[in-house]
């Protein structure tokens, strides 16, 4: 299972601490198996991506 957390203009890092910081994990505490959390961030002035996945478990 992936939560995905896209920002803008901030980094991937921030996307993944807000992931955690909010416990979106939560909601999916009855999936029972791992998670993959994946926080991608878009630079408008480089118009380039990045992205960090971490695995999560429950």
């Amino acid at each position: 299972m992936l939560l995905i957390e896209l920002k803008w203009n901030k980094t991937e890092d921030g996307a993944l601490r807000q992931i955690k910081e909010r416990n979106y994990p939560q909601i999916l505490k009855d999936y029972g198996g791992d998670l993959l959390l994946v926080g991608i961030s878009y630079d408008v002035k480089s118009k380039k991506h990045s992205c960090r996945i971490e695995k999560f478990a429950l």
